[in-house]
């Protein structure tokens, strides 16, 4: 519990920092009672969690979401300049499709390899330096907020993100490749029901 309120502090404080608006869901750490472990419905306590008067510091530039955001309808929204993400498959192509940069911060299973994906191969994401290590610091996340918003590399990471969003839009036109593989599939699971 104590190193998850130390990572949250490092969040709102490269956040803050960063002089950009934000938008944050924070989820309430896991309960140490067995029952209620993984229970996603516990209300996080924000002034536990968060730094002292951070939320007064940020209003009028950041909205703080207790448990859940529209994911696929934020990242569309024009005002959406980047994504954090844990690099999960459906995030990472939620991301594609918007065309939004992604600040890349896996924590488990195939998430790292999505990782080497977005940011060594598609060119689309920055490495958020200290998750091997557990904690990522305020400084860092200051930084890749900054770069993804303000600097070429950024705009580098958006005009490449942007195609990727063309090409995946393309392929699930009438005639692209994803429209005619799934097309294939249907057909196919039609014919084993027969």
């Amino acid at each position: 519990m104590e190193q998850l309120r130390e990572q949250l502090n490092e969040i709102a404080v490269g956040l803050e920092n960063s002089g950009h608006r934000l938008l944050w869901v924070v989820r309430a750490p896991p309960s140490d009672d067995p029952e209620r472990l993984s229970d996603p419905r516990t209300d996080p306590d924000l002034d536990e969690l968060l730094p002292d008067g951070f939320l007064d510091r940020i209003n009028g530039r950041g909205l703080i979401l207790k448990l859940w955001a529209p994911q696929v309808e934020v990242l569309h929204h024009k005002a959406t300049g980047a994504f954090v993400t844990h690099c999960g498959w459906n995030s990472m192509l939620e991301g594609i499709r918007a065309g939004v940069p992604m600040l890349c911060w896996p924590l488990y299973a195939e998430q790292k390899m999505n990782k080497v994906f977005m940011v060594e191969e598609a060119g689309i994401g920055v490495e958020v330096a200290g998750w091997q290590q557990g904690l990522v610091k305020a400084g860092e996340v200051e930084a890749k907020v900054r770069m993804v918003l303000e600097s070429e590399e950024g705009e580098r990471l958006r005009a490449q993100v942007t195609t990727l969003s063309k090409a995946a839009a393309a392929a699930w036109e009438d005639g692209g490749s994803s429209r005619v593989a799934f097309q294939r599939f249907l057909s196919d699971s039609e014919k084993l029901k027969a």
